[in-house]
């Protein structure tokens, strides 16, 4: 069922694999270019961080032109710059084209690492989305292996050639641009963002593995929106009443209606106050961070939803039926196309303009019609819309085939509702609002009441549930089409509003600020931990820490060791993000982090005191080198692919390429930093006052992991991002209190 979504992955994430075996090959060659080239220091630094500085440029504009342009195609940019900049390297007959080369390569490095995990997260299914998002951060470990092994094999010859060493990357990064050319298709995502629907509908059918996707292109329209008030509220849902020749039942002040995606699906629904973690969390995180201040309310928001997480998939209001039916009139798959508005020169408002209500306008909404609504009058207010449809569906079915082809993912469906209230003129004013509901609970069935639930009243009989809900306006809501009695949500063609691409001034939208705070803050720590600085000296660290002790008997010499002992660390790293990938869904991003980041600082402390400490040269080989080793195992784990998997989740779709760029430039800046700064260290203060330095950052990272960073396994991109606005607004009003 989600075999084209992992085959997509695996082949998205070569292109981590060629910057791993790039850090890798540079880290070894670099010791063969300081003697063929005879290189000053600072030269030397040069030539690493060329790659490094490379990226950071290509990066301040990625974001941007990846939401205009779309993902596929950098991908493909990538995948070219890679090879040609082997080549040069191949033929580099001086340090100045050595560095074009290299920048060339950083190039490559910056749209690869930026945009892959973007890529995925936004293909990929929200329960294994963690899983599969941990693979660019196994290909790269796995580049870097297979490049030191080759590397070592080289330094065993009478004369290693640098240039062949850096050149073959040429070969893998040719199997990367076939793959981005002919197999990997572009992110559904970004083709609804431009109106692109028959397109994405396609490639959501190839990538989930069946043929009824509409509950996520509901999803993935609704994901366009960026801002708007979000509320929380809670709900007891029970299904709706038949209803006999077009009447509306009696009308009941405390019920509302809920509307599916299909067109004659709908629910009652009961307003309460008490029962849903949710709901509870967010009347209660005010008194829970008055007792720890710097706890961010989001992060007990998303903790309350994991606690009632069903375990068995989403049972709520699982037969939403189908966004696309194909029974029944309706419109044709073309007209959803943007280019083929364009050929027929009309605007999605007015493409049928003059027809009766039996043909309306609503991209989320099945156009089809009943007989019955064909006799019938046009409604006479906005109120009863949908009042005249026939519901034919049970409220709770918990089979996998109808939680798969409806569901939207963690437990969560998508519906609307009618609101209504009066204006200043006194006139009624209404509108559809957006739901993401939540099943709490179990599922219950109880005749003639609901008197058991706090808050419930009859509902009528049959099954019931309890649901929170974050409810906001719909992502293309036109008041303008109300007029032409719409069933469902009226919203304008994606297509209308595709021009406005990255919003600049969406960065300040509250939610958004939020998100940008936690990606920046967590790249920033990651960076400063010294992973990447460590990484690219692996083979220098090694040598200082006495590995030709622990290799003297095996007749190596220092440097031929060094690599040796650096393709068995990142052997021992590949079983570890194996590991990774399979708990990341499972207990978390955020319980990985916490878990993980205490590893990190011991095993740095540890090696600090090996250091300082005079145990001898055996003893403080075997502590230098296990301690490293920990190091990079434990990273790989959590703090190596977590910060990207979080900053690919935590944006809406609208600025997502534009806010991942400035998660990314933060850190390619935090990069180069490390890297000029730890071989000044390693010369000043030495091994031990630079992994001090390193275990002190590990310290507030885990501090800010535990206040900051929210829990988003399982959840969709989009509801992660109404989050994001709910939380933002909560601390507001606690800082304003």
């Amino acid at each position: 069922m989600k075999g084209g979504a992992v085959l997509v992955a695996i082949a998205a994430s070569i292109g981590n694999f060629l910057q791993g075996w790039d850090n890798a090959t540079i880290a070894g060659a670099i010791v063969y270019i300081k003697k063929d080239l005879v290189l000053q220091s600072t030269v030397e630094g040069l030539v690493v961080a060329m790659s490094l500085i490379g990226a950071t440029l290509i990066t301040t504009c990625s974001g941007s032109i990846s939401d205009w342009l779309g993902r596929r195609p950098m991908l493909i940019i990538s995948s070219t710059l890679y090879f040609f900049s082997g080549l040069v390297m191949l033929w580099s007959p001086n340090v100045y084209v050595l560095c074009i080369a290299r920048l060339l390569d950083g190039f490559g490095i910056g749209l690869a690492v930026t945009l892959v995990p973007v890529y995925i997260s936004e293909t990929a299914p929200s329960d294994i989305r963690g899983s599969l998002n941990t693979l660019p951060q196994f290909s790269g470990s796995g580049g870097m292996f297979v490049s030191y092994c080759m590397v070592f094999g080289m330094s065993l010859t009478t004369s290693p050639s640098w240039r062949l060493m850096l050149g073959v990357l040429s070969i893998p990064s040719l199997i990367y641009f076939v793959l981005t050319v002919f197999f990997l298709p572009e992110s559904p995502r970004w083709l609804v963002s431009k109106g692109k629907m028959v397109e994405a509908k396609r490639v959501l059918q190839r990538l989930r593995g069946r043929e009824d996707v509409s509950g996520e292109m509901a999803l993935l329209v609704e994901g366009l929106g960026v801002g708007g008030e979000t509320s929380i509220e809670e709900y007891i849902i029970g299904p709706a009443d038949e209803v006999a020749n077009g009447i509306e039942p009696t009308a009941d002040k405390d019920k509302i209606r809920l509307y599916g995606s299909e067109a004659g699906l709908s629910w009652v629904a009961k307003p309460v106050m008490g029962n849903s973690s949710l709901g509870l969390a967010s009347r209660q995180g005010s008194l829970a961070n008055r007792s720890m201040p710097l706890m961010d309310p989001l992060v007990t928001l998303f903790g309350s939803v994991h606690e009632k997480l069903p375990e068995t998939g989403s049972m709520l209001l699982p037969n939403f039926g189908s966004m696309f039916s194909t029974a029944g009139p309706q419109i044709k798959d073309e007209q959803w196309d943007e280019e083929s508005l364009q050929r027929e020169g009309e605007d999605y408002a007015s493409d049928a303009a003059g027809d009766s209500d039996d043909n309306l306008h609503s991209p989320l909404i099945s156009r089809q019609t009943t007989s019955m609504e064909k006799e019938m009058p046009p409604p006479p207010s906005h109120g009863s819309i949908m009042s005249s449809m026939r519901r034919h569906s049970s409220l709770m079915q918990g089979s996998s085939e109808a939680v798969g082809s409806t569901g939207i993912g963690g437990g969560w469906q998508l519906a609307w509702k009618w609101s209504e209230k009066e204006g200043e003129d006194g006139k009624k004013q209404g509108g559809f609002k957006r739901i993401y509901l939540h099943q709490e609970g179990t599922p219950g069935s109880r005749r003639g009441s609901l008197a058991s639930v706090p808050g419930g009243d009859a509902l009528g009989e049959g099954e019931f549930i309890q649901a929170a809900a974050l409810v906001s306006q719909p992502a293309l809501y036109s008041r303008e089409l109300l007029d032409q009695h719409t069933v469902g949500p009226a919203m304008v063609h994606p297509s209308k509003t595709a021009s406005v691409g990255p919003i600049w001034k969406a960065l300040l939208e509250p939610g958004v600020k939020h998100a940008l705070f936690v990606g920046v803050g967590i790249q920033l720590l990651q960076q400063f931990s010294g992973i990447n600085g460590v990484l690219y000296y692996t083979p220098q660290i090694l040598e200082e820490a006495g590995v030709e002790v622990l290799l003297e008997n095996l007749g190596l010499g220092t440097t031929s060791a060094s690599f040796l002992i650096s393709a068995f660390t990142t052997l021992l790293m590949l079983p570890c993000i194996g590991l990774a990938m399979r708990l990341m869904d499972i207990s978390g991003r955020r319980q990985l982090l916490l878990s993980t980041l205490p590893v990190l600082i011991v095993s740095l402390i540890i090696l600090v005191i090996g250091n300082i400490a005079d145990f001898g040269n055996v003893v403080h080989a075997v502590i230098s080198t296990a301690c490293v080793v920990i190091y990079f195992c434990c990273f790989v784990m959590a703090y190596g692919p977590i910060p990207n998997i979080l900053c690919s989740e935590i944006f809406p779709t609208r600025v997502r390429g534009l806010c991942i760029a400035i998660c990314a430039l933060v850190f390619w800046i935090g990069d180069i930093i490390v890297t000029y700064t730890l071989p000044v260290m390693l010369s000043s203060i030495g091994l031990a006052g630079a992994f001090g330095i390193y275990a002190a950052v590990c310290c507030i990272s885990w501090v800010f992991v535990y206040l900051k960073v929210p829990e988003t396994k399982g959840m969709p991109l989009e509801v992660i991002t109404e989050f994001f606005a709910v939380g933002a607004k909560q601390a507001a009003s606690t800082k304003n209190e």
